[in-house]
Order: structure tokens, then C-alpha cells, then sequence
């Protein structure tokens, strides 16, 4: 639901460049890294940004505002990958090319003889999160597995994604299968579904509380050595809080501090190339609610230690 847009004259806050950003000093924990709004408002905490914008814990009322913005935003945005991508639709071909040159590297090492060679007894399921108008579905994902379930708040976006792919020609065992029209910190996946879940441009709109929420749902959802595919805009420091669609851009760092708290662990993390370089560094994380082995690690043995004598 959170892709790029545009309102001129000026590039929205959460996905341009950060040179009006301020460098605000780390402290004890990276999500405690100051911030700025897209007004120009600096917070000394991400926390004290979160209590403004949802309110303390068990307020209610001011985080359902929060996400009803949220969603209202994106209602008023045409369904089309130019909207969607407000008005950098010609960053589809990089984006997805980047993505699936990272996906292919996941499947070859997660499920061997996976995507375009897959095993006929090996159904490979993914999960849309954030899918518009299914944009990532059609150009990546429906080409890579036989299933692909499709999550998305905003209405007419999805409806558009329907219509999409009903009108594509895919092979006979790939298909989009399911339209869900809710929003993420509503979710609860099947157990056991999904190969991959894919969070791409959305994640931006979740409250720290809920991000972990998610994430913590979710994984029930994941098949034995299934993995998350998280691409997102990335903040230099701290975070830059959208006040018009109300979607925070994280730091690298504040990532990886929620990861810890959802109890997920970096399997890869590889940078999105050839963007516009006004744009905010994107980054694709492939997550695992396993702790992964190391690749090409071997057996350590022991020195001088004398074999048993049978």
C-alpha cells in the first residue's frame, strides 16, 4: 500500500533523499534515534514520535485514526502502477529486476530444484503483503510459484490487481489464488502455507508494536524453511515520519531492532540498485524465524587428537 508517490512540487518525505534529514545521535538502542516528520518537526525518540502519532498503549481510538488516515490516503490514489508508485512508474523494470535476482538466489538455496525447475511434488505458495495492484504479483512472483495469495486494505487497488491477472496468461499451474482485503496488523495467515512472504512498501504504515505483532503471526504461516522477504525504503538515521499518508521510513539500524524483537534472523540483506538518486536507499532482507546455519561452514576439528583404536 506504501509505495512511491508524488506531489509536486516536492518529493513525498518517505521516499526521497535525506538531505534535510537531521543526523540526530544514537543512543542505547537504535529505535531510540531521534527523528524528523515531513513538516520539519525533529523528536528526540521514536518513542516520543509513537506517542503522539498512536497515543500511549491501550489508546485505542488515536491509533485506529492513525491507520484510518493511513488507508484514506491511498483511497484517493489511482490504480495504476503510476499511482501506486506516485508517479515513478518507471521504476517498476529496476525494482523488479532487483527483486528477482534476489529471489532466485533465495529459492535456489532455501528450496533446491524450487521456481522455473521446481519438483512436481514441491507446491511453492508466497504471499503478496502490501500487493496494490498487484504489480509484484503479475511481473515476479506468479512466474516463480504456483500459488500466490494476494493482501491489500485499499479496495480499488486490489480490484485492479483481480482484473490484472485474470487477464494475463500464466502457466496452467500458477495462479493467484486468494484477494485479502485487510490490513497487515489485522492479518493471520493459514499455518503452514507459505513458502515466501513478501513485504514490499507497506510496512512503513505499521506502529513498532504492531510491526512485531505481525511478524510474530506471520510465522506460523511459514512452511518448514520458509523465509520473509522484507524490501523497504531505508532512513539514514533514526526515521522521517510521512504526516500526509502517515508512514514512518526507518533507519537500518531501527530495522534490525524490531527484527530481534520479532524473533527473526538476517538470512541475507542485499541494497536495491538503480534508482533514482533522489529516492531513499532501498533494501531487500530475506528473514528467517530459524536461526540459519552458515553457509560453507564446516565440521571444526580437533588438532592432534589421536583416533579410537578399534
Amino acid at each position: 500500500m506504501s509505495y512511491l508517490r508524488l506531489q509536486l512540487p516536492r518529493i513525498p518525505s518517505h521516499f526521497q533523499t535525506e538531505f534535510k534529514q537531521a543526523r540526530p545521535r544514537l543512543r542505547a538502542s537504535p529505535m531510540e534515534a531521534g527523528g524528523v516528520d515531513s513538516q520539519g518537526r525533529a523528536f528526540a525518540s521514536s518513542s516520543e514520535m509513537w506517542r503522539e502519532e498512536v497515543g500511549e498503549a491501550g489508546d485505542g481510538s488515536k491509533k485506529e485514526e492513525w491507520y484510518r488516515q493511513g488507508v484514506g490516503y491511498w483511497e484517493a490514489v489511482e490504480a495504476s502502477v503510476d499511482g501506486v508508485l506516485g508517479g515513478y512508474g518507471h521504476v517498476n523494470d529496476a525494482d523488479i529486476k532487483g527483486s528477482e535476482a534476489f529471489l532466485k538466489q533465495l529459492l535456489a538455496e532455501r528450496f533446491p530444484g524450487g521456481g522455473r525447475r521446481q519438483l512436481k511434488e514441491e507446491q511453492l505458495v508466497a504471499l503478496d503483503c502490501g500487493a496494490g495492484v498487484g504489480r509484484i504479483t503479475k511481473n515476479l512472483l506468479i512466474r516463480y510459484f504456483n500459488e500466490v495469495d494476494l493482501l491489500e486494505p485499499v479496495s480499488h487497488f486490489l480490484d485492479a490487481a483481480r482484473d490484472s491477472l485474470s487477464s494475463e496468461t500464466f502457466p496452467s499451474e500458477n495462479k493467484a489464488t486468494n484477494f485479502f482485503c485487510t490490513p497487515l496488523q489485522e492479518f493471520s495467515p493459514d499455518v503452514g502455507r507459505y513458502n515466501v512472504i513478501w513485504v514490499q512498501w507497506c510496512i512503513g504504515h505499521l506502529a513498532d508494536d504492531d510491526f512485531i505483532a505481525f511478524f510474530k503471526r506471520a510465522k506460523v504461516g511459514l512452511k518448514p524453511g520458509g523465509i520473509f522477504v522484507l524490501k523497504e525504503n531505508i532512513a539514514r538515521n533514526g526515521f522521517v515520519l510521512d504526516k500526509e499518508d502517515r508512514s514512518v521510513t526507518r533507519s537500518d539500524l531501527y530495522f534490525k531492532d524490531l527484527f530481534n524483537q520479532c524473533g527473526l534472523h538476517l538470512y541475507r540483506v542485499k541494497e536495491q540498485r538503480g534508482l533514482p538518486e533522489e529516492l531513499f536507499a532501498v533494501n531487500m532482507y530475506a528473514l528467517t524465524p530459524d536461526v540459519p546455519k552458515r553457509r560453507g561452514a564446516r565440521t571444526r576439528s580437533r588438532p592432534n587428537t589421536p583416533g579410537i583404536i578399534k
